[in-house]
């Protein structure tokens, strides 16, 4: 009773208000509009690095010294296969410089055979001589080109800078977070956009080809993508809106929810600005999941309001009834969404907590966009005689529709119902159990397969023993460790070790470097490629090998081993690291420690173990807010069955479809499942709201669940079927990340709807008895 007094309190402030909330709704949204024209794409890498990890304690404290992950490798590749070329050498060397010059390069490590931190060695009369691969007085004679070739036999570094067939040479550069020109945090995306303009567009040549990867072009190519996400967004706008007027049956009240679920999406993209954030291109895909919640709340309005118009009521005393009913199932519901979006900050990734953010103020705003603002336009709406034949012929050729529906809350179909509920779980968990956390393809899976960087890719790794995939595990000792037998023999069996591991493309370590710098010392002999006992022949091996190598540092106490790998699959990256945990574990000396991670493959496997360790505790989270606040609006625990069991189901029947599909668990996926949680919880708040409200008239369940239908069944059938068919659009969309996130969404908008309409009314069938309410 004094619930439903408050109620009836806020209901007549509000409809009292009613200029003056119109008033404050038009300004506000003008302003965020303004606002929103201020918004950023903000892409930076420091915010896809989960900085309290083990690992990434490593790479903080090591990365700058030994490059971390933010590398880019640029390669120039002769169409004629034969790189030992003038025409060749002349664009390499210009790419070089070029390199050098663009805003946020780290100069001290860029690295190619025109510069002068790659050297090479060799064995001469007098014992060592040494000097740039590329010497000073180089001419692209066959002569010199002869020469430049033996220099890069003699510096080991074919497959790393140079291709393994001689057909083309690598630039590789360290990017620097901030921009030294500006002092402002990088712009990766512009960085992306110069590589392509001075660096592919110039070079790209009949004779040469250029191929560019990194995390730069990564974030450049998914903001060019992000240009089509917007265009994609625009075109679900209009299915919506076509559906929705076809739902309606009228123009004035299809513009109510569409122009509600817009505003939310303003004031969301506007407040991001004054609250200091931008948006990431990760996180584009969150206004169209904002505008979708919307959109669903809106059509239960919408429904409810016309369901009082055609029982006789005014159109302001549809509104204010549409309110009244709605106001607490709504405003329990978005509470469930928005909860749903919070739990996932709960991974300290900032990308992740920036993306929960903005979902979460998406949410919020809708609150007020669609328990305040739409019932106060729907009281403006006015409707002519048309529109009551069209509903009631609507409702007419649902009829049939609706009785077959009701059916489940008969005992006999709803026990098939629940077995053939049960045999979708048994079927569901057995295929959720191969999900993978990570990434399930190689290249970028944000990016289709045949994308430019995805076949950039593909020529490096099949030209070159490495690639943008790099792990280095930092080994830490005494100072001058590396003049110790012991301690270089351990790293050295480390390091053969994982060179044995299956996707390990490579290993860089300076106690293989060592071993071949002392064979030079003893004319070349293969014999003697060995690590030597004395310690003043291993300061020999080890004093020709410079810091700038990223094999050591100035006293010798960290020595890198650098794993280059195939590629950043799931299973690869697990497998990686569970043999360096083995070998700490088993083999490692004692004063030597093997220290996880830096390289980008070092940033995904901390992603990758954050993200596995917090996906059970964020699901116990959503699923523990939605039971509670069930909980409290219902009162009851055969409620809270009704509602929640579909909902599990669906979950994880989604994680089964992520699993069928190769969709790998990670920072883009997390948002869809907690939305599956979100949309899910509102279908069945409104339907057990409404039949409750039937019920507790004393109609019996068959009877209360057929009216059920006819109202709210109504709004739920329609905007599942509305929004997958506007999500499915993106099916076709040039971003991988985007045409997964459109599977998934219109399987998650389908499924909760046939779980709401299906499985809901089974389970009250045998968990409320026929005649009685929802009391416990």
């Amino acid at each position: 009773m004094q619930e439903s007094f408050l109620i009836r309190r806020i209901e007549n402030l509000i409809f009292s208000l009613r200029p003056w909330i119109l008033a404050v709704f038009a300004v506000l949204t003008l302003l965020m509009a303004w606002s929103a024209t201020h918004l950023r794409i903000d892409a930076g890498f420091a915010k896809l690095l989960p900085l309290k990890h083990e690992y990434m304690r490593t790479f903080v404290e090591h990365g700058r010294e030994f490059g971390g992950a933010n590398r880019v490798l640029i390669a120039l590749m002769a169409r004629d296969g034969d790189m030992f070329t003038p025409d060749f050498f002349a664009a390499l060397e210009r790419a070089t410089n070029d390199v050098f010059f663009i805003p946020g390069v780290d100069r001290a490590q860029v690295s190619s055979i025109f510069t002068p931190n790659v050297r090479f060695t060799e064995v001469v009369e007098d014992g060592i001589a040494g000097g740039n691969v590329v010497p000073a007085d180089f001419r692209p004679t066959p002569e010199g080109l002869e020469r430049v070739r033996q220099n890069i036999l003699k510096a080991g570094i074919v497959g790393r800078l140079v291709a393994g067939d001689f057909s083309g040479a690598i630039i590789s550069a360290q990017l620097l977070d901030i921009d030294p020109n500006t002092g402002e945090r990088l712009d990766y995306i512009a960085v992306g956009r110069l590589l392509e303009e001075n660096i592919r567009d110039v070079y790209q040549s009949d004779a040469v080809d250029v191929h560019i990867i990194g995390f730069a072009k990564v974030m450049s190519d998914i903001a060019d993508g992000a240009l089509r996400v917007v265009l994609f967004f625009f075109i679900a706008v209009a299915i919506t809106s076509v559906l929705v007027f076809f739902y309606t049956r009228s123009f004035r009240l299809t513009l109510v929810p569409i122009g509600c679920a817009l505003i939310a999406v303003i004031w969301q993209l506007g407040l991001l600005p004054l609250l200091g954030y931008g948006i990431d291109p990760m996180g584009l895909l969150v206004p169209f999941l904002v505008f979708a919640i919307a959109v669903s709340h809106g059509v239960q309005m919408i429904t409810a309001n016309t369901a009082a118009l055609r029982a006789g009521a005014s159109g302001m005393e549809a509104a204010r009834l549409s309110f009244r009913q709605l106001v607490i199932p709504g405003t329990i519901a978005l509470i469930s969404d928005t909860i749903g979006f919070v739990t996932i900050s709960l991974i300290e990734v900032q990308v992740i907590q920036e993306m929960a953010v903005t979902a979460s103020l998406g949410v919020a705003v809708i609150i007020l966009t669609n328990l305040l603002l739409l019932p106060v336009l729907l009281s403006h709406v006015h409707f002519d005689e048309g529109y009551f034949s069209r509903v009631e012929e609507q409702t007419e050729d649902l009829r049939p529709f609706w009785h077959f529906f009701s059916h489940a809350t008969r005992r006999g179909p709803a026990t098939a119902i629940l077995a053939a509920a049960l045999v979708l779980l048994a079927l569901g968990a057995w295929k959720a159990a191969d999900i993978q956390i990570g990434d399930m393809h190689g290249g970028v899976p944000e990016l289709r397969q045949d994308s430019r960087y995805n076949r950039d890719s593909a020529v490096i790794t099949d030209h070159f023993a490495i690639g943008i995939d790099t792990l280095s595990v930092i080994v830490e000792t005494r100072s001058e460790g590396c003049m110790d037998y012991g301690i270089m023999t351990n790293i050295d069996e480390f390091a053969w070790h994982m060179q044995n591991v299956a996707g390990v493309q490579s290993v860089v370590s300076l106690p293989g470097v060592a071993k071949v710098i002392n064979a030079g010392w003893n004319e070349g002999s293969l014999k003697w490629r060995v690590l030597p006992r004395n310690p003043t022949t291993m300061v020999q091996a080890v004093g020709y090998v410079p810091t700038s190598s990223g094999l050591l540092n100035p006293d010798c106490s960290v020595m890198p081993v650098m794993l280059f790998t195939e590629d950043h699959k799931a299973g690869t990256i697990e497998r990686i690291v569970t043999e360096v945990k083995n070998f700490r574990r088993t083999a490692a000396l004692e004063g030597v420690n093997y220290r996880l991670a830096t390289g980008n493959v070092g940033v995904m496997a901390a992603t990758n173990e954050l993200v596995a360790a917090a996906q059970y505790p964020i699901l116990l989270c959503v699923f523990g807010a939605v039971i509670l606040l069930c909980f409290v609006e219902f009162r009851s625990w055969r409620a809270v069955l009704c509602i929640v069991l579909p909902l599990g189901l669906v979950s994880i029947l989604a994680y089964a479809l992520m699993s069928l599909l190769e969709i790998g668990l990670k920072v883009s996926t997390l948002p869809v499942v907690a939305l599956g949680v979100g949309v899910g919880v509102d279908y069945g708040i409104y339907i057990f709201s409404r039949l409750r409200s039937y019920l507790d008239e004393g109609r019996s369940l068959e009877n209360a669940y057929l009216h059920t239908l006819a109202i709210t069944g109504n709004g739920v059938a329609f905007t599942g079927v509305t929004l997958a068919i506007g999500v499915a659009t993106w099916i076709f969309s040039p971003l991988k990340f985007q045409a997964d996130m459109g599977i998934l969404l219109t399987f998650l908008f389908v499924v909760n709807m046939l779980g709401a309409l299906i499985l809901l009314p089974a389970l009250a069938c045998w968990l409320l008895p026929e005649g009685k309410n929802s009391s416990p």
